[in-house]
């Protein structure tokens, strides 16, 4: 009989590995998967309860192909998806999410496997490890990747604790690959995960005002260094996102309001 995650329940949380691996799918749009299918993500998918799972999008096995999850594993080396994947873990509120942070090493594949997959941090003639440099716009320097510096991933991470304990409301999607879910009256985000330019008219639940987009830039002082976004008194809000965008996403939350 297999070892079942179920079975360590009592002793904490379990990590939930088919999280980053069908995460990966979608947003890779692999095996007719789309972003519509995510509005029951979660417990619907088959993963253990949200109050035992640990979740990532990649891990340190998985993202040199050992372990759980394959070839669909998203993981720095993609950036513009991978993005998209941390930013939909960290907005939605199933499970404990944990963020990534790597090194680069030289990747040689051969016959499809990276036959340097076993190589260690960057590092000195002698061994010794290199120390982490930090550049001036504050990512990592010296092959550190240091993902969790990333703006669109930090300032994710700051999303989740402002929208932390609201309820998943406001599903949208087109049927395809453009989504939005908000979490109460405190978050709201929309994805354009397809071929051709998104403009629509969304209800947020937010409260009424100017808010500053946290992936395109954020909010410094009385001023937003990214796009902006309106919320009428309704709550509506109109969204365009380009299909060939940086990164095809916008998320705004009351922390990040004018």
């Amino acid at each position: 009989e297999p070892i079942k995650g179920s079975d360590y329940f009592g002793n904490g949380r379990v990590t939930e590995f088919k999280y980053g691996a069908k995460l990966g799918t979608v947003i890779r749009k692999w095996n007719g998967e789309k972003m519509a299918y995510l509005k029951n993500w979660g417990e619907g998918w088959g993963f253990v309860p949200s109050d035992r799972a640990l979740v990532f999008v990649d891990n340190h096995d998985n993202q040199r192909g050992h372990g759980a999850g394959g070839a669909s594993i998203l993981t720095f080396w993609d950036p513009r998806p991978y993005k998209m994947a941390v930013g939909f873990m960290l907005a939605h509120p199933y499970g404990f999410t944990r963020v990534m942070s790597s090194f680069r090493w030289p990747r040689s594949f051969v016959n499809g496997r990276d036959v340097n997959d076993w190589i260690g941090p960057p590092s000195n003639s002698d061994g010794s490890t290199k120390p982490v440099t930090i550049n001036a716009d504050t990512t990592c320097g010296n092959d550190w990747v240091c993902e969790h510096r990333w703006r669109q991933i930090k300032n994710m991470v700051i999303f989740r604790n402002v929208v932390d304990g609201q309820p998943f409301s406001n599903w949208w999607d087109n049927g395809s690959n453009q989504v939005a879910f908000g979490r109460g009256n405190k978050g709201f985000i929309v994805f354009n995960n397809d071929d051709w330019n998104m403009n629509i008219h969304l209800q947020t639940g937010l409260p009424a005002g100017t808010y500053c987009d946290v992936i395109s830039g954020q909010k410094e002082g009385n001023k937003c260094t990214g796009k902006q976004v309106y919320v009428s008194g309704d709550g509506m809000a109109n969204f365009q996102i380009s299909t060939n965008a940086e990164d095809p996403f916008v998320a705004i939350h009351v922390n990040a309001k004018l």
